[in-house]
């Protein structure tokens, strides 16, 4: 990832809009910031989301709060708690996430 064109600045998470996307069970709640060809996330994951989709978008994605489970499609199974990061570059490995008591992720892609 290379980074240009964006002048210091800070985001005050609480001012931006949220958004809703459903899962398969349960709910996203999306807080996004635009810069250019990156974005950045603050993700809520309600109580027994599951993903809807298999996502091969790349992330760097960072577990602040809760507990969730990411299942890689050859079935492998991560489990990210407060302050377990993973990372995955575009088309390398599809990959869905799982809350049973609900998360908040930080997502940069």
């Amino acid at each position: 990832m290379k980074i240009t064109d964006i002048p210091f600045g800070i985001t005050d998470w609480s001012g931006i809009e949220r958004t809703v996307h459903a899962g398969e069970t349960g709910e996203a709640y999306w807080r996004t910031c635009q810069f250019g060809d990156i974005r950045v996330r603050m993700v809520e994951y309600s109580a027994g989301y599951k993903a809807d989709h298999w996502c091969s978008k790349g992330h760097i994605l960072f577990c602040l709060a809760g507990s969730m489970e990411t299942e890689l499609q050859d079935g492998r199974k991560f489990v990210l708690t407060p302050g377990i990061s993973y990372q995955v570059a575009d088309h390398a490995e599809a990959h869905r996430s799982y809350t049973q008591q609900g998360a908040t992720l930080f997502i940069v892609d």
